[in-house]
């Protein structure tokens, strides 16, 4: 008897339905074909067993299981509860009237217990757009693939519920969850509040304009000035994400299989990776692809803590990704695209002793230490970062105020209403939502001076001299103060505050 069940295969952050087609015949093997890899065609061990420890078992004749199409392959054990039910189906142990309404995916354990499985979401996304009415997933997915209206998505334990359920005799209960009435629910950042940090009046209006312009930034200061601090409270400020947001950003996390019993993602990601890390591991990659931590970090921010003791090479893979906000893994039979439009937020000391021109300093660094340790950080890279900062440590007396300085919430509010701005502004640009994105041809649009500050910019472009890229920078962190101003134009103020937050540009650094 032939028997078609169906699964699916994830690539990127998008699924293809893979049909498994079962065929049971007069003989005796088991022959698995469809491009499977290793995790795949161990599945018969743990189907058989799973099947015997249930009441059930492989029929002892000629199966042959094809997965197609056949030029993709399937990797994983995902697919064991496909084959299973499809062996089942085939064998005439279970009903099969119902299946090709159903997509299924689940890893069996010995004892027939379903395993979480990666890629839940972008899996039934693909069950809704190619018509299945079903879908079955272990429970511990169920929630994060319910996110997807008009799909019934049934969550089981044990592959026994699963073919009671095909059998009419226990019917599994559908997962719901109500995602608008989920998603439009306050967030709150309990744990990091800037109301939490003392002084640094500048230092926090500087990580206003950022997040209200989506700018990358850099902190610059001694250890134990509080730019870790101030980094951790960037999420808290940022605008609320829109629900295309959170599906885009739970998609990445479900392919990496951080999303487990969480359902939709309503935060927005905030990644610290540690300075060791590797190329793959920061852009994604290996052999069989997989998400980066800057495509973690989308739609949040992704913070680099003491940028130059990142390995060089690691940090030039950053410069394509920070421009064109995805990242292309080509391999010889395929191409996967990750999404990676995040916030870059760095720190970094002075020096390599942390004390650079402090004459307090306990120890200073040799001009050839120094430049050591800054070449670390190309120009290329600094000019795709649109804000510099120093950060100064703060003094026993601001430390000790009992006064409270702006929460998150109140920031929050500010940085909201500037984006609204944008996103008015920018709406009939597919891929452009907020300034840090503007190309050129926008720049030109968006942000026209006045002679005054023409004059004022030539000044500090001579004087600074600075790169076109770092030109265009500071257009854009003026149009989103700006934008915090409720200002239609750019003014000169404006030119001159986005013009202070170019540190590493001055005379001194890094020259």
């Amino acid at each position: 008897m032939l028997v078609k069940v169906y699964g699916a295969a994830v690539f990127g952050i998008e699924a293809t339905t893979i049909a498994v087609e079962v065929n049971i015949d007069a003989g005796i093997g088991y022959h698995l074909v469809g491009l499977p890899d290793n995790a795949v065609r161990e599945s018969s061990f743990r189907i058989s067993a799973a099947l015997k420890n249930n009441g059930y078992k492989l029929p002892g004749k000629k199966i042959i299981i094809n997965m197609a199409p056949a030029d993709i392959r399937k990797e994983g054990a995902a697919y064991d509860l496909t084959l299973a039910i499809g062996i089942l189906a085939a064998s005439n142990q279970l009903k099969p009237e119902t299946i090709p309404s159903y997509m299924m995916m689940g890893e069996l354990s010995l004892d027939g217990s379903l395993q979480p499985i990666r890629g839940a979401l972008p899996i039934a996304l693909k069950a809704k757009e190619d018509g299945f009415q079903y879908l079955i997933l272990p429970k511990e997915n169920a929630k994060e693939a319910a996110i997807v209206s008009d799909l019934e998505v049934l969550g089981a334990g044990n592959i026994l519920e699963v073919i009671q359920h095909f059998n009419d005799e226990r019917k599994i209960a559908p997962t719901l969850v109500d995602t608008a009435a989920e998603f439009y629910k306050n967030i709150d950042f309990p744990e990091f509040d800037f109301s939490d940090v003392k002084g640094q009046e500048s230092i926090k209006r500087c990580m206003e304009i950022a997040a209200a312009g989506g700018h990358n930034i850099i902190l610059i200061g001694p250890p134990g000035s509080g730019k870790t601090m101030l980094a951790k409270r960037l999420p808290s400020i940022l605008p609320p994400m829109t629900l295309e947001e959170a599906l885009e950003t739970t998609k990445i996390h479900s392919v990496v299989g951080n999303t487990k019993d969480e359902g939709l993602r309503y935060q927005r990601p905030f990644r610290s990776p540690h300075h060791t890390i590797s190329n793959v591991a920061l852009v994604g990659g290996g052999q069989y692809p997989r998400p980066g931590e800057i495509s973690l970090s989308h739609n949040g921010v992704l913070f680099l803590d003491e940028l130059p003791e990142f390995k060089r090479d690691v940090l030039e893979v950053l410069r394509q990704p920070l421009e064109d906000r995805e990242i292309t893994i080509s391999r010889a039979k395929f191409t996967v695209r990750y999404p990676c439009s995040f916030m870059l937020v760095a720190s970094m000391n002075p020096s390599p002793s942390g004390f650079f021109n402090d004459p307090n300093a306990p120890r200073t660094s040799s001009p050839q230490e120094m430049q050591r340790y800054l070449s670390k950080i190309s120009g290329p890279l600094l000019d795709r970062i649109d804000l510099h900062i120093e950060v100064t440590p703060v003094p026993f007396e601001k430390l000790s105020e009992e006064k409270r300085g702006a929460s998150s919430v109140t920031i929050r509010s500010r940085v909201t209403a500037a984006r609204a701005l944008q996103s008015a502004r920018f709406k009939n640009f597919e891929k452009v939502h907020y300034n840090a994105q503007m190309n050129v041809k926008q720049l030109r649009e968006f942000c026209k001076l006045s002679n005054e500050s023409k004059i004022l910019l030539k000044t500090a472009m001579e004087k600074l001299n600075l790169s076109a890229r770092a030109y265009d920078r500071i257009l854009k962190v003026s149009r989103t103060i700006a934008d915090l101003a409720i200002a239609s134009d750019i003014s000169p103020d404006h030119i001159a505050e986005a013009i202070q937050y170019r540190s590493l540009d001055r005379e001194g650094w890094l020259g």
